[in-house]
C-alpha cells in the first residue's frame, strides 16, 4: 500500500476527516469547480462527473453542486477565481511534500503553507524542487463488497491499468494518467462508485523513519491538510505499519 493510501487509512481511523471538520463540501465544491473549467457538462467531462458523484455521495445539495459548476464556468455573478497551484517542499527529515492548494489568493496560501512548514522545522521549496521524485498517476479506491479479486484485476487491466491491490478492507486501482477515464467507464460499467477517483502524484522512492520520526512527519501533513486552501498533500514518506499503529494510536 503506498504511503498516500496509508495516510488516508489514518485520516478514517482516527476520524480526522474533513466531514468532521466541517470543510467537506467546501473542498467538494473547489473539485467541481476546477473540473467544470473545462466543460460543465458532467457527461462530457469526466474528471467533473467524478466530482459531482462524489458530492452526491457526500449528500451535498443540488443548489450547492450547480453552483460550483458555475463559479468554475464564470457564470456565477461576483464568484471568486480560483486558482489550481501545486507547491513543494519539505517536512521534518527531509521527506518531500508536493502540496495542491485550490485558492483564491495565493500569497495568503503561500503564507499559511509557510507558516506551517516553519513551524514543525520544514520549508517551502522552489519549483522543480521535489517534483523530480514524484509522478502523476490515476488513482481508484473502493471497498470489495464481495468482488472477485481476479475478476477486478482482469477488468483493471484491460482497461489499461497498471497494478491493483486488493484487501479486505479496499481495492486500490493504479494507472497511468492516459488510462484514467478509461478505468474509471469500466468501474462504472459495474455500478462501482470509487470512494477516491483521482489524478494524483506518487513518489518514484519512498523514505523510512523510525516510528518517531514518522508520527512527527504525519502531524505536519494533517496540519497542512486543515489548511481552508490546501486539497491534497503527497508525500514520499514510506509509513511502515509499527509507525502506522503508533500514530493512531498515540
Amino acid at each position: 500500500m503506498s504511503g498516500h493510501s496509508k495516510w488516508s487509512t489514518i485520516k478514517r481511523k482516527k476520524g480526522a476527516t474533513d466531514a468532521r471538520r466541517g470543510k467537506l463540501f467546501t473542498r467538494l465544491a473547489k473539485e467541481i469547480s476546477v473540473a467544470a473549467r473545462t466543460g460543465s457538462d458532467p457527461e462530457n467531462n469526466f474528471r467533473l462527473r467524478l466530482a459531482v458523484t462524489k458530492a452526491r455521495a457526500a449528500n451535498m445539495p443540488k443548489d450547492n453542486i450547480q453552483r460550483a459548476i458555475k463559479r468554475g464556468t464564470g457564470d456565477e455573478k461576483g464568484s471568486v477565481v480560483l486558482e489550481q497551484v501545486t507547491y513543494e517542499g519539505y517536512a521534518q527529515h527531509g521527506v518531500a511534500l508536493m502540496i495542491e492548494v485550490v485558492t483564491d489568493n495565493r500569497n495568503r496560501a503561500v503564507a499559511e503553507l509557510r507558516h506551517v512548514l516553519v513551524r514543525f522545522g520544514g520549508n517551502l521549496g522552489e519549483s522543480g524542487s521535489v517534483a523530480w521524485q514524484f509522478e502523476a498517476k490515476a488513482y481508484f479506491a473502493f471497498p470489495p463488497e464481495d468482488r472477485d479479486e481476479e475478476m477486478l484485476f482482469e477488468l483493471a487491466i484491460e482497461a489499461g491499468a497498471d497494478d491493483m491491490a486488493y484487501s479486505d478492507e479496499l481495492v486500490e486501482i493504479f494507472a497511468d494518467v492516459g488510462s484514467f477515464k478509461a478505468v474509471g467507464d469500466a468501474l462504472e460499467v459495474l455500478e462501482i462508485s470509487p470512494q477516491e477517483a483521482m489524478l494524483r502524484m506518487e513518489a518514484v522512492n519512498l523514505v523510512e523513519l523510525s516510528s518517531q520520526q514518522t508520527g512527527q512527519v504525519m502531524k505536519t501533513i494533517e496540519t497542512l491538510e486543515e489548511l481552508d486552501d490546501v486539497q491534497n498533500v503527497y508525500t514520499n514518506l514510506d509509513v511502515t505499519a509499527e509507525a502506522l499503529a503508533a500514530y493512531v494510536a498515540g
